[in-house]
């Protein structure tokens, strides 16, 4: 018959052994989101083919708001200040989407894969301009061989064109975004499938407004389902991989393992960009390109590794809330 300490040994075996199972499987669903967010600029490229930037928008996060809206009930219970925050980090999601859209639109899939990963780097300077965190050296390298791998990217040319600035824009405003999200996020009454329900609606919504501030040609009849199924086929892996899958799955992770282990994990995306763009849209990067964007996931590693310890620390935290929850 056991005794007590051996009843508890083995729960907290079993404990220890649960949580590995359930990070192994946050992991691979980190993995997964890498890869489909990796070829959705591949997959936008293909449906802006179709329809006009502000117009895919609309669709894209219409059809997504649509399917969350039931989440939306859980607001009622939050305070307004934390809603105001949600409404602010919304918009600022908008504006990734505007301008990572229209930069796609400007530049090729597999620049604006290895440029949107600056975001990992970006957001160490955006925490010490907002919450006063003083960046390490290591990060300071990290930003060096980020811009290094950019100019690489770009051909070596340090202006770059109007693509890849929009697509470095959105880069700056994803790094923003997660700072005031972070803050956001603080109330334990906001869920983040309701957040992501207002995410979808104000990026809905607000490409809607702008596309009807601007000339004619954002807004026109959706192509047919018979004569243009690869469009729609576009529009079904972005709704459902790129948006619904990929925020429910990266949620599911944060809660469960170390903004580390995340951000490297996430670091993937832009190697899944360029290999989708190589081999469905027929673009070639050159040997200084692949180095560039070597050199930008490397410094996606750099910049997270530094605050390994904490980030473990933190992980117990966020592993026994997220068990209440």
């Amino acid at each position: 018959m056991l005794d007590h300490s051996d009843c508890t040994k083995r729960k907290r075996e079993f404990a220890v052994s649960n949580q590995k199972r359930v990070l192994w499987i946050s992991d691979l669903m980190l993995l997964a989101v890498a890869m489909v967010w990796g070829t959705s600029y591949g997959v936008v490229k293909i449906a802006l083919a179709f329809y006009p930037v502000l117009g895919l928008l609309a669709l894209r996060f219409g059809l997504t708001f649509i399917v969350l809206s039931p989440a939306l009930r859980s607001l009622r219970h939050v305070k307004a200040s934390a809603l105001v925050g949600t409404v602010g980090a919304s918009v600022l999601l908008l504006g990734i989407f505007l301008a990572e859209t229209f930069g796609i639109s400007l530049t090729r899939a597999s620049n604006a894969a290895f440029l949107i990963s600056l975001c990992v780097v970006l957001t160490p300077l955006v925490e010490w301009a907002l919450l006063r965190r003083r960046p390490l050296p290591v990060e300071w390298i990290a930003v060096g061989l980020s811009l290094a791998g950019a100019a690489l990217v770009s051909g070596g040319v340090f202006i770059p064109t109007a693509g890849d600035a929009l697509i470095l824009l959105a880069a700056l405003l994803r790094a923003l975004m997660v700072c005031v999200t972070k803050r956001v996020m603080r109330d334990p009454a906001l869920a983040p499938l309701s957040v992501t329900a207002v995410q979808a609606g104000t990026v809905a919504l607000g490409s809607l407004v702008v596309a009807l501030m601007l000339p004619s040609g954002q807004w026109r009849a959706l192509p047919s389902l018979a004569e243009h199924g690869v469009f729609w086929m576009s529009i079904g892996y972005l709704v459902i991989a790129c948006t619904l899958f990929a925020f429910f799955a990266q949620n599911f992770a944060v809660k469960r393992s170390s903004p580390t282990r995340v951000a490297l994990l996430m670091g993937s995306e832009p190697a899944f960009g360029a290999l989708f763009a190589y081999a469905s849209l027929g673009e070639h990067l050159s040997m200084s390109g692949w180095m560039g964007g070597g050199l930008m996931v490397l410094a996606s590693v750099l910049a997270t590794a530094p605050s390994q310890k904490s980030a473990d620390a933190a992980t117990g935290v966020r592993v026994s809330v997220g068990s209440d929850a």
